[in-house]
């Protein structure tokens, strides 16, 4: 019996981290985002869809999506941007569906779905338990403008464009407080995980 875990956090709060700790354990992780940018290559379903939808306009002299363009176009406009939600939604969907299929035909123990909007997207349905990798809203803001040279408005306008971590400490079955050292993360993570093995 495969156990499947959706992970999940925010910006700056440390789930690449976990992600790659994961990894590390030798335990298949399934990235969404790493999907959404698979399913929109050169020929993909969901690519021929995004040239039919938005125009050949969008794409760049090599014929790839270019991204930048793209990304103006739909965040100002929603109406666009829910067209192209359900071009490529349903195909990262199909995608790691069919990966934990995969791991589960393997005999795998576990597997992890890395998704950064695992409860904004209602996708828990895909899961059996959920890790949230949380930090405090201060840790969050400092990080975040360390790693990306941001102001404090400026980190302060990323964070609030998300779900509040706080409010998805109730949604997630378990919690891995990454306020502290790297070590203390790890342990956490250890802990959860050999209770669900």
């Amino acid at each position: 019996m495969t156990v499947v875990i959706g992970l999940t956090g925010g910006i700056a709060s440390g789930k690449s981290t976990v992600s790659n700790m994961i990894k590390e354990m030798g335990i298949t992780v399934v990235d969404a985002d790493q999907i959404s940018r698979d399913v929109v290559e050169i020929g993909r379903p969901a690519y021929n869809q995004i040239i039919d939808v938005f125009g050949a306009d969008i794409l760049q002299e090599d014929q790839t999506l270019d991204r930048g363009k793209l990304g103006a176009l739909i965040f100002s406009d929603q109406k666009k941007r829910e067209q192209l939600n359900k071009i490529v939604h349903p195909e990262v969907r199909k995608e790691m569906l069919h990966q934990v299929e995969e791991e589960k035909k393997q005999g795998s123990k576990l597997v992890v779905l890395d998704i950064p909007l695992l409860f904004e997207s209602k996708l828990t349905y895909m899961v059996d338990k959920t890790i949230l990798v949380y930090v405090d809203e201060e840790t969050q803001l400092e990080r975040l403008m360390q790693r990306n040279n941001y102001t404090n408005d400026e980190a302060k306008l990323r964070i609030q464009s998300q779900h509040p971590l706080k409010d998805k400490r109730k949604l997630a079955d378990e919690i891995i407080d990454n306020n502290g050292s790297v070590e203390d993360t790890q342990i956490q993570l250890e802990a959860v995980l050999k209770k669900w093995i």
